[in-house]
């Protein structure tokens, strides 16, 4: 009877009084160990196929000895760079023998109960409002508005003028104020005009008068 089973990661397929070098186990030496996670059983003609696992198959073994295994040489390099790196590497492994494969019967530990963590509340609330806003609120399109780009709309969004009516109810000089960090030269003399013409819904005027102006200059 041969099984292919998990171990640390990785499969095998194994059979009694094997020896097999597996991924460094936790597990002292001369203790035994098991492995439930087998993926198939092969007895002669007779192949049992998991799905994933088989229920109630157990793969037991014994630890030998801890070792590690050949050195590799990791090496790195980027032309042209001057980056020349090697290094050195010794997997740390396990050496088991397979004493013996059940193909049912076995009982397989219980599952770890999960723990979930609690969820910042604190922050959640702090981060509530603006999510808030941005949901309720409709927000129009600022960059309909001659000398407004998107870095200038964002920053009057996270202003609280999201609307044209809001823009239009706001004094220029109080939105040059808003936009101070925002790089250029803007002018903003026009811009509550602008949006009050377009809270109105007069597009035909506001092109009209967008067609004299120059990054929102008269």
């Amino acid at each position: 009877m041969y099984a292919i089973v998990e171990i640390a990661g990785h499969q095998f397929k194994v059979e009694k009084d094997q020896r097999v070098f597996v991924n460094r186990l936790a597990t002292e030496e001369g203790k035994a160990v098991s492995f439930d996670n087998v993926l198939l059983l092969g007895d002669g003609d007779n192949v049992t196929v998991g799905a994933p696992a088989i229920d109630g198959a157990q793969v037991s073994a014994k630890v030998l000895k801890h070792l590690k295994g050949d050195k590799v040489i990791v090496f790195k390099k980027k032309r042209r760079k001057g980056y020349r790196v090697k290094n050195g590497h010794r997997q740390s492994l396990t050496e088991i023998v397979i004493e013996s494969i059940v193909s049912s019967g076995a009982k397989k530990a219980a599952p770890k109960k999960e723990t979930k963590k609690a969820e910042p509340k604190v922050e959640a609330k702090a981060a509530a409002p603006k999510a808030a806003k941005k949901a309720t609120g409709k927000a129009d399109d600022l960059k309909k508005v001659e000398g407004i780009g998107p870095k200038i709309a964002t920053t009057l969004i996270e202003a609280g003028i999201s609307t044209f009516a809001e823009l239009a109810k706001t004094d220029a000089a109080k939105i040059s104020e808003i936009i101070a960090g925002v790089r250029g030269n803007h002018v903003t003399d026009t811009w509550p005009a602008q949006a009050q013409l377009a809270a109105d819904g007069k597009w035909d005027e506001l092109k009209k008068w967008q067609d004299e102006l120059d990054g929102g200059k008269a």
